[in-house]
């Protein structure tokens, strides 16, 4: 009887820790909880701190195609990183009229492949500090690591941190960046 209860409560304290890791597995982003079996806008929607990219996605169509199977890695800079654009950037970028550059803009976030930060740190290393990072939208960013953050560079110099990394999803993964990422104009 001493065994059957220590068994039950051996798989109690598995099943406990498995449950708690799939709980902790993802970060919370903008006070929101991310979760693995949902696509990058169905958590993006979700999180505080990304509104400003969420109605930009929107505003330039994006939004099937992030929604999408991918696999797809997504620098999703924070309400903070487009409020740090000069004043009056992010509502003329949202003009219809304006879309073209706002989905160029957009997509130099967007990797065609799922790259985790572990990943993305072991290409680091094996370019000697330095790799390069083909987005869908045509950029080239580039990816280092520095006092133990990893610093991702646009095409116009302008260098961003990824705050959060690895918020999987069901289509890819997300890294939070407090930067807004921008082509060579």
């Amino acid at each position: 009887m001493n065994r059957i209860l220590s068994t039950a409560a051996m798989i109690s304290v598995v099943a406990t820790a498995a449950f708690a890791d799939d709980m902790t597995e993802n970060p919370m982003v903008g006070g929101a909880a991310m979760f693995a079996d949902k696509t990058i806008v169905e958590n993006a929607v979700n999180s505080a701190d990304h509104t400003t990219l969420v109605a930009a996605v929107q505003a330039a169509g994006l939004v099937d195609t992030l929604n999408s199977e991918g696999p797809f890695t997504v620098f999703a800079p924070t309400n903070d990183a487009f409020a740090a654009l000069p004043e009056g950037t992010v509502e003329t970028l949202l003009l219809p009229e304006n879309k073209d550059q706002l989905v160029k803009i957009l997509t130099c976030h967007v990797v065609g492949k799922a790259v985790m930060s572990d990943a993305l740190l072991g290409m680091i290393e094996d370019d000697g500090g330095v790799h390069d990072i083909p987005t869908v939208g045509g950029c080239t960013l580039k990816g280092s690591y520095a006092d133990g953050m990893v610093m991702i560079e646009d095409e116009q110099g302008r260098t961003g941190t990824v705050t959060i990394a690895d918020v999987k999803q069901s289509n890819g993964v997300i890294h939070v960046i407090d930067t807004v990422l921008l082509p060579a104009m």
